[in-house]
């Protein structure tokens, strides 16, 4: 694709180019609002004139999603999306009901690199980055879907936001924008695997996100077999980013903690979490690992979550189990999108 992606940059980059053009500056801003307000070709722009619409068309695209399936789930209203992408690529969204409004999970990859053992989306590695445009098009496809307002985001779908860390800030910036979506840093939440050179990126940045860490286990050898980002920075490395992040932001970091039956669930693990985590600014979220289609990890027992959870409060840790949501629509990113591909594999051989 040729034409530039009108709808990921900033008002300074199109009005720098509309100059050239001999355009008056106040296009920029009837543009940006037409762009705002979900429009998805520029013959919508019907206060633009005609031939500025036809200029704009063959410099330009406006990249959009298109709802290709949407689970919807009787027992908490939890919507799973899978949006297809101008090439044809296949993204995951889940919109959540919550008492404080609806929340998103985005994706910000098709598929990811990051080889995680216990995760659907890394089984078909990485296809591609997302643009901003691509991320923001997912909430304005499920608030138009829904008709509702999407009023936090949570960057922990598809992909690893770090790993597409330039367009993953972008998208930030026009997130915050006013206009639009227009949601708060506060109401922000970006998980990563711990790439701990971006974590100190992002921390120089100072945006009041919710940075969330992918931690899995307390000690190296255990990270290391769940995950091969850990075979290049240690637990104490990741551990030392995160301190400096909160010193630098003044927030709290959330480590996420999938419980793998006999794996990182033990009475060990946890009284190792405590050692490592007590005395620092941090909330534990533990979260039943999902069973995933080719892989034989099991999500640990209740009885083991609630002892788990038991030893880390304990130790003067905050932890709480996740509460499942969409049980009964598989919500867990990656295995939609996988079906459908491998749907679409068998309608071939068949």
């Amino acid at each position: 694709m040729s034409k530039m992606d009108i709808k990921s940059m900033h008002d300074g980059e199109l009005s720098a180019i509309f100059k050239e053009w001999g355009m008056p500056a106040f296009r920029t801003k009837q543009i940006r609002n037409w762009l705002d307000n979900g429009a998805t070709s520029f013959d919508q722009m019907n206060n633009l004139p005609a031939t500025l619409r036809q200029q704009l068309s063959e410099h330009f695209r406006i990249p959009s999603v298109k709802i290709l399936r949407r689970l919807v789930s009787q027992i908490d209203d939890t919507t799973k999306y899978l949006f297809e992408l101008e090439d044809g690529q296949t993204v995951e969204s889940v919109l959540m009901k919550y008492k404080h409004g609806w929340s998103q999970c985005l994706s910000t990859q098709v598929g990811c690199r990051m080889g995680c053992s216990f995760c659907a989306t890394g089984i078909d590695g990485l296809a591609r980055d997302l643009l901003p445009s691509e991320m923001i098009a997912q909430i304005e496809a499920a608030e138009a879907d829904r008709g509702i307002r999407v009023s936090s985001v949570v960057l922990m779908g598809m992909g690893e936001p770090l790993d597409n860390y330039e367009n993953v800030l972008r998208f930030l910036e026009m997130l915050e924008t006013e206009g639009g979506v227009h949601i708060g840093m506060r109401h922000v939440s970006l998980s990563t695997c711990g790439l701990v050179d971006r974590i100190y990126d992002l921390m120089e940045k100072d945006l009041q996100i919710t940075l969330s860490i992918s931690l899995h286990a307390p000690n190296d050898e255990l990270r290391r077999r769940l995950m091969p980002v850990a075979r290049k920075w240690s637990v104490d490395e990741l551990l030392a980013a995160c301190k400096a992040y909160t010193d630098r932001t003044g927030r709290r970091i959330s480590y996420e903690y999938a419980m793998i039956d006999g794996v990182n669930d033990t009475d060990a693990c946890a009284l190792e979490l405590v050692k490592r985590l007590r005395g620092t600014l941090c909330h534990i979220n533990l979260i039943p690992a999902n069973a995933v289609e080719g892989k034989t990890q099991r999500r640990s027992s209740k009885a083991r979550l609630q002892r788990f959870t038991e030893i880390l409060t304990n130790g003067g840790l905050n932890a709480t189990v996740r509460r499942t949501l969409g049980s009964d629509i598989n919500a867990s990113c990656g295995q939609l999108r996988r079906s459908q591909e491998q749907g679409i594999e068998q309608q071939f051989a068949d």
